[in-house]
Formats: C-alpha cells, structure tokens, sequence
C-alpha cells in the first residue's frame, strides 16, 4: 500500500493551522489543508506493513488503539497516493457514514497504532480522511442515492447524535423507513451544541442532514421523546426503535450548583450557548451554505442579544476538567475576550513521551497540549493548565453572583480524592464552567421506556447485545453513549452502525450487515 520507501523519502507534514492570535479572532475553522501533490505524499507514506494495526481497534491495557470502524485505511491510502480520489472515497465509505465529522474531531486512535510511529511519525491518517470527503464533497459526487427497494418496516431513532445519525442512515440505505426524534432546534447532538464550531462548522452538519433528507430520512426536531410524545405511541407506530440519547447528564461539583450559584454552568451548556448565538434562526439550507455570520465578529449584535448566551468576556473563568471539552471551554472563552483562564485537573500531569509501560501500539499516555491551549499560551504567555488541583470553595458577592474560588492540592489515597492541607489559594472567577465529564443518560428517556438503567447510569443491555435488557416487547434498542458511556465520536458511529445491523436483523430474519 502507498509507496514502498515512502515513509523513507517524506517527512510527515500535517494540514497548516492559522496562527493562534489570528484564529481567536472568530469562530471558522482554522486547518488549512495541503495541496494535492502534498497530500499524496503523505498518503505515499503509509507502507505496507503487513498486518495493519491502524484499523484494529484492539483492546490493549485497558484502553483502545486503532480506528473503531475498521477502515480500510492503507487501501484508500493507496488510492489517494495513485490520485484515484473516487476510488479512495467508495473504500472509505464502505466502513464509515460521516468522515467529514470523524475526520475533524476524532483524535486518530488510527494514527496511535501506525507502525510508522513506533520509532517515527505515523501517517496523517486524519487529514487523509478528510481530504477524500472534502474533495467528493467539492466535485459533487455526494450526491443523493436512490432507495430502490423499500422493506415496509418503519424505525423511530431518538437522538441525531453520532450514534443515531449513523444507525438511521445505515437502516435507510438497507430499505427501512426511518424517522429520526430531537428535542433540540438543529440534528447532530453534541456534533452540533456540544463541539464548537472552529473544531466542526456546523454548515458540514447542515450538509448531511440534507443528503440524508433527500434519500428519504425524516428528521423531526423540536420534539422531546417523552414529554411531547410518548414512549407507548412510538413503540405502536414502528417496528423498532432504538434510543440514542446520549449521555447527557453532568458529573456535579460539591458546593457548585448552577442553579443555586449565578456563574456557575455545566461546560455544554455554556458551548450551546455560544452555538445558538452564533447560528441564529437559520435554516439547515442557509447552514449548509456557510453563511458568513459564522465568521461574526463576537460583538455582533445578534451574538450580543442572544437570550441564552453566556458571557465570558472580560471575566476570569475556571474550568473544571482537562479533557476535550474543557480544552473547547478555553478556545471558546478566549474567543468571548474573557480576561484570564484557568483550567484544572485534578489527575497529574502526563509524561512528555511514552513511559516504559506504555510502549506502541497501546494508546500514549502522553501530555497533549490542544488548540485551545496553544492559544491560551499565545494570549497569556503560559499554560492554562494547573494539576493535581480542584475546587474547594466557593464565594460568592452579597447579591449571589460568583466572585472567587479556593483551589486546593488534591491528592488520592485508596483511590479515594483527599485534600491536601496548607495548600489553599484563593483566585478571582465570574465564570466557573464544570467540564468534568457525564455520569450516563438523561434518566427521563429511559424511564419513559421502561429501560432499566447500569451501575453507571446507561441504558442496560448484556455485552455486545444493542437491545434493551429490560424490554419485553422486542423492538426496544440502544446504542451510542447512552449505552457505552460517554465516549467519542468514532465509537458513537460504531455503535450506530452495530445496532442497526440487529435491528435489521430483527426485522428482516437476517442481515447482511456487519456487526
């Protein structure tokens, strides 16, 4: 696959970033891709290995490494190095429903297992992926695909995540009638509200939703499964349903209740917040035509006005979490003009490079410095990040409005968090935003249905299995985050497209998709 030397005869060379100070400046994308000959350099240097780690997916301690979806990446490699760019996109296709979001926000567990990376610099992996979708984007060969045989069964999927996007378009392509639930204004789940749109600009979610209407899925948003419809309505109208909901609920912070404290907001919700402002009441036609204000000046008066914007500007705002959505909680308050950041994680700092015990090809637990964090540095001359450290108190003004916070040295004995004595310091905040994860589904879905909920807060089914353990009807099915736990994008697509399969199964006696 590629070019035998190539990993010899090219260095690696990522897509080009806009410079920080520049970038903060609004809220576009800011990867700027390789030209051609360049990208299919990169594609030359994938080598043929032999056995390909890169779309294994193993389970090595504890944690994953290789592409979840199995993709058949040295093949569309190849194709890429020989220019055969259709080709490429038919192979990638075969394994993976959106590669325009995946090859945005996924963090290229791919990559991790390329053997080029054991002694050298793996493949561009990620930004292979999305020049191929981008390109069949650009030359329109996205293009709507006639359903010629439809089956006569009918799905209701909850939820246009990740998770349910992928399991609707894989049952409407095998011939099922599929209606897709969101509560929200826009479909996309935390692809939309949850993912800022510099990381995902959500004219690409825009642009699906329309490929995906014109093949025959029906979206319906605005519509709050089990308050605006009820579970026993649905489970009469279709022949399936599977619940995919996500795992929405926020890990709390003692003493920081937002409803109790002003200035004090989960991190989703604060990202939402700046998502609806920025978007508006457009259309998904006006979306999937990126239109500028996408692009708008943060003191635009329609971001101003916005009744559910949260303002970070001029405040000095804490984050709670050092993981992906906490470092979006810094990209997105930089851009707001917020006067400092500061984000803490109470786990300590990770190692530079791979430890002794963690060599490749498992997952390196490594220190990753982000974009939001590279921007910080560039703005504020240092890292935002400060660990082993959490919130002890906080204090608020006479009138209730957070003023500041103690942090405090946390440490773990037994496995159990403890504070450190003496090591109290006070730090001004307006804004606290808590990103330290989700502890399972939103329980009021799953109640609706009768879903018996795990230890962990998800829907229950056994292993492997994407239907509902506790239903008795049949039709009841799961997938995505609210089964598996908060997790990422490519397993959210993993899981919908697993559990459509059994679905289809279910309806149709057999499947000939792969589980």
């Amino acid at each position: 696959m590629g070019k035998a030397t190539g990993f010899m005869e090219y260095s690696r060379q990522d897509n080009g970033d806009i410079p920080p100070l520049e970038r903060v400046k609004t809220f576009a994308e800011f990867h700027e891709p390789l030209r051609e000959h360049e990208r299919r350099e990169q594609a030359a240097r994938c080598m043929d290995c032999g056995v390909p780690f890169c779309q294994s997916a193993m389970k090595l301690s504890g944690m994953y490494t290789g592409c979840p979806l199995h993709n058949l990446i040295p093949e569309w490699n190849d194709e890429i190095y020989r220019g055969h760019f259709s080709a490429g996109v038919r192979r990638l296709l075969k394994t993976s429903n959106f590669p325009e979001f995946t090859g945005r926000v996924c963090p290229a567990l791919c990559e991790k297992a390329c053997i080029n990376g054991q002694y050298g610099d793996p493949v561009t992996i990620h930004d292979n992926e999305r020049f191929l979708i981008e390109t069949a984007w650009a030359e329109g060969k996205m293009k709507p695909q006639e359903i010629k045989v439809r089956s006569g069964k009918s799905v209701a999927v909850i939820g246009s995540g990740p998770a349910g996007l992928a399991a609707a378009d894989t049952l409407n392509h095998r011939g099922h009638t599929v209606t897709v639930y969101e509560r929200e204004d826009r479909v996309g789940g935390l692809l939309m509200y949850g993912i800022p749109n510099m990381k995902l600009d959500k004219s690409v979610i825009a642009r699906r939703r329309l490929l995906m209407e014109a093949e025959g899925v029906t979206f319906r948003t605005g519509v709050n499964v089990g308050k605006d419809v009820t579970a026993a309505e649905l489970l009469k109208k279709y022949d399936a349903v599977i619940l995919a909901v996500g795992a929405k609920q926020p890990r709390a912070l003692a003493g920081a209740d937002p409803e109790a404290v002003k200035g004090v907001c989960y991190a989703v919700d604060f990202l939402k917040s700046t998502t609806k402002s920025l978007l508006g009441s457009r259309s998904p036609e006006e979306e999937s035509r990126k239109a500028p204000v996408l692009d708008a000046d943060l003191s635009a008066d329609n971001f101003r006005r916005h009744k559910d914007f949260i303002s970070a500007k001029g405040k000095n705002v804490v984050i709670v979490g050092g993981g992906d959505t906490g470092n979006d909680c810094i990209a997105t308050v930089l851009r707001h003009g917020c006067k400092s950041v500061t984000a803490l994680e109470m786990m300590p700092q990770p190692p530079a490079t791979r430890a002794a015990g963690n060599p490749w090809p498992e997952w390196p637990k490594v220190l990753k410095t982000d974009y939001g964090h590279q921007e910080a540095i560039a703005l504020y001359g240092h890292d935002p990040r400060v660990y082993e450290t959490t919130v002890k108190e906080i204090r608020k003004d006479k009138d209730g409005n957070l003023k500041s916070i103690v942090t405090v040295k946390a440490a773990f004995e037994n496995r159990k968090m403890v504070f450190v004595k003496g090591t109290e310091k006070e730090i001004p905040c307006e804004l606290l935003l808590i990103a330290a994860g989700f502890v399972g589904c939103e329980p009021y879905v799953a109640e609706a249905f009768g879903a018996e909920r795990s230890a962990r807060g998800c829907i229950a089914t056994q292993e492997e299995d994407f239907h509902v353990k506790s239903d008795k009807t049949g039709r009841l099915f799961t997938a995505g985050d609210c089964r598996r736990g908060q997790s990422l994008v490519v397993w959210a697509v993993n899981e919908g497209r697993r559990a459509a399969a059994q679905v289809d199964e279910y309806l149709m006696g057999y499947t000939p998709l792969v589980r």
